[in-house]
């Protein structure tokens, strides 16, 4: 008896061969550049609660390289390299910082001033 699965979600390259291999048949099709995009930042999304959800250093850093092929996918989509990216983030460090002091910003107090 046949049982169907269903995923609708994008997945790595090689996934479909991996299913075959397996003895299981994979029905794919190829997106166009907008649904692309739009299921590059469900997956962000999708590998970014992976991270949070983490319960090890060893699965933390599998998600974070998730993550990471998500972004070099998105960014590639963009016409834009991983260093196009890093080079923002440098920019954007300069001016707003890193967070490599740990601040927890708990809240701020107004003076009265009025803009």
């Amino acid at each position: 008896m046949e049982k169907v699965k269903i995923y609708d979600k994008l997945v790595r390259d090689k996934i479909p061969e991996v299913i075959e291999n397996n003895g299981d048949v994979a029905i794919t099709r190829i997106m166009s550049d907008e649904e692309y995009r739009r299921e590059l930042l469900w997956k962000l999304q999708e590998e970014s609660n992976e991270v949070v959800n983490a319960t090890s250093r060893e699965q933390l850093i599998e998600e974070l390289a998730d993550v990471l092929e998500v972004l070099k996918a998105l960014a590639k989509l963009e016409d834009k390299s991983m260093a196009d990216i890093i080079e923002v983030a440098q920019q954007k460090k300069l001016i707003k910082g890193g967070f490599d002091k740990k601040v927890f910003l708990e809240k701020t107090i107004s003076k009265g001033k009025t803009k």
